[in-house]
């Protein structure tokens, strides 16, 4: 069995609300209730609503970060998960789906630091 430090969910939001994704404090108070119910500890979180159209994102976790980058004229979300602590990543997915009323998502399940490579600490 391989060992990792942390998994990375890239995930893509089809057929959105245009409205919410052009909504910072929208956006904000997703991630942030996607965060709440994995799990995670939030740390701190920024974002910033691009003119005319379009949000960028983080929210800080303890157990890592979420991002997301929003294109209202296509509908279209870009959502990042990357944790190396143990949140219920299904669970945030699930609510995220229906929180940017997505009618598809499309997600790539990325495994981050094998620890059978021998990962040496150079400090």
């Amino acid at each position: 069995m391989t060992n990792f430090l942390g998994q990375h969910w890239l995930i893509e939001g089809y057929h959105c609300d245009a409205r919410l994704l052009s909504d910072p404090k929208a956006m904000e108070t997703i991630l942030k209730k996607t965060a709440e119910i994995m799990g995670a500890t939030i740390v701190t979180s920024t974002f910033h609503h691009f003119s005319p159209l379009g949000v960028s994102g983080v929210v800080v976790i303890q157990e890592s970060h979420l991002t997301i980058h929003t294109w209202p004229e296509y509908a279209y979300a870009a959502v990042d998960i990357f944790t190396c602590g143990e949140i219920d990543m299904e669970a945030g997915v699930t609510y995220l789906k229906k929180a940017l009323a997505a009618e598809e998502l499309k997600i790539i399940k990325i495994q981050r630091g094998n620890l059978d490579k021998k990962l040496t600490n150079k400090v």
